[in-house]
């Protein structure tokens, strides 16, 4: 049994098992509604962020996030490469994922623009979120430790364009 895979526009025919599903467009099968897509970011920690470079290259980096007024945001520093970047061209995709098998694979895609926001209270707002979201619980007395993690920094807020989900676990769930 062959199974076809396309490579830059060509057919090429594998003589191998097929894996359940592979072939079938399933993509609506697979996405997650909002409210699964909420709670998905929610609960994962790190997220890859992906910038457009000076010469086009992307440039990719793994972050903490957190949420200021509904949306995802990023603490980094003001003079870093992805502040660099956004300020030249402020497309900006993130990706969270999870899952080590086929089966497991769940995620979400965001591609959207980054907003660089330098006002302190937002800022503020961002560091106690990513701070509860990686340390534990915000109390008056952590205030001096979440100004030393903003020292320097700078919000960045994604403004989302388009998302994309998958869950391959709902595979297997009968429908």
């Amino acid at each position: 049994m062959a199974r076809h895979l396309r490579l830059s526009g060509r057919t090429v025919a594998a003589r191998r098992g097929r894996l359940p599903g592979m072939g079938v467009n399933q993509r609506a099968a697979i996405k997650m509604t909002d409210e699964e897509i909420d709670a998905f970011l929610h609960e994962q920690r790190t997220m890859s962020m992906a910038t457009i470079g000076p010469g086009g290259r992307i440039h990719m980096v793994a972050m903490w996030y957190g949420f200021v007024d509904g949306a995802i945001g990023f603490e980094t520093k003001a003079k870093s490469q992805k502040v660099q970047n956004l300020r030249r061209d402020d497309r900006l995709t993130v990706m969270v994922e999870d899952g080590l098998k086929y089966e497991e694979l769940r995620g979400v895609e965001i591609a959207g623009r980054g907003e660089i926001v330098e006002d302190d209270e937002q800022l503020f707002q961002l560091g106690v979120s990513v701070f509860e979201r990686y340390q534990g619980p915000y109390t008056p007395e952590m205030k001096p430790f979440v100004d030393a993690m903003l020292h320097k920094r700078v919000l960045v807020k994604l403004k989302p364009e388009r998302v994309v989900s998958w869950d391959h676990r709902k595979l297997a769930a009968p429908a």
